[in-house]
């Protein structure tokens, strides 16, 4: 595994339950400032459960992509939410 890739995991790995971070915020904590977008196609790869990928939305708040659907990501963050 690249070590972009490592990276991006590890700082998804860390973002609490019941919050969120933007695609730029992971890119610059990274320390790729302007690979948002390379942040989504790594996050698009993620099956890994333990990684919490739907935990990362777009910087106008919307949901943004979910490789197991947008619904389910919605239906993730809200159960989060009320924890």
């Amino acid at each position: 595994m690249d070590t972009f890739k490592q990276h991006v995991f590890q700082v998804v790995r860390r973002i609490p339950s019941g919050t969120t971070l933007t695609y730029k915020e992971v890119a610059l904590r990274v320390g790729k400032p302007f690979a948002w977008r390379a942040v989504g196609n790594v996050l698009n790869t993620n099956y890994d459960p333990a990684i919490p990928c739907h935990r990362v939305v777009r910087s106008d708040g919307t949901m943004g992509g979910y490789n197991r659907g947008s619904m389910l990501k919605k239906k993730l963050l809200a159960e989060e939410e009320k924890s």
